[in-house]
């Protein structure tokens, strides 16, 4: 029976992973349903704009209200990803929720840890970047393109680099809600 049991688990994982990834994640979907799609499937997803080629490694992932999340963003999804609202990521952003400890000589990939990502709301995640586990990024920072985040970042906060380092504060006003200039 417990052959069985982990058969019908492998099946039913893999079913999940060629749905998922194969067909939701196709360009035969429009960007625009989606996200209908994910959230039918299992993942907390609100409306965005999700293009195609991503990759979804689990059901604990959430993603807020106006995203746009651009083609081939990879979600490891081994521990909780949280995406907040409107926040875009560039083409082929890794998020990256689990590792290993580092174990001995006959093989160096220990025990998984799991640990959770989360982006805060409005956050600009740039294209080519990697998200390590357990980072947190700051509502409002922006991460510049092929970054390697490797610890928080600061809500405001433009990093960039490998490993990614902060480059500046960023203004907290709304451009667009600042007082027009005196003539």
């Amino acid at each position: 029976m417990r052959v069985i049991g982990r058969l019908g688990s492998v099946i039913s994982r893999w079913l999940r992973n060629v749905w998922l990834n194969t067909v939701v994640a196709s360009d035969f979907v429009p960007e625009h349903l989606r996200w209908i799609l994910l959230r039918a499937s299992g993942l907390e997803v609100h409306r965005s704009i999700i293009e195609a080629g991503g990759y979804y490694g689990g059901r604990s992932i959430a993603i807020g209200q106006g995203c746009y999340i651009n083609r081939g963003t990879f979600f490891d999804a081994s521990a909780p990803v949280i995406v907040g609202r409107s926040v875009s990521f560039g083409m082929n952003v890794t998020v990256i929720t689990g590792s290993h400890q580092i174990a001995g000589p006959k093989k160096r990939a220990g025990d998984l840890q799991n640990r959770a990502v989360v982006i805060g709301d409005g956050a600009w995640v740039g294209a080519g970047a990697t998200v390590l586990p357990g980072v947190t990024i700051g509502a409002g920072a922006v991460v510049g393109a092929g970054s390697l985040v490797t610890k928080d970042v600061a809500a405001h906060t433009l990093v960039a680099g490998n490993p990614a380092r902060v480059v500046r504060a960023l203004d907290t006003l709304d451009t667009a809600d600042a007082p027009a200039a005196a003539s």
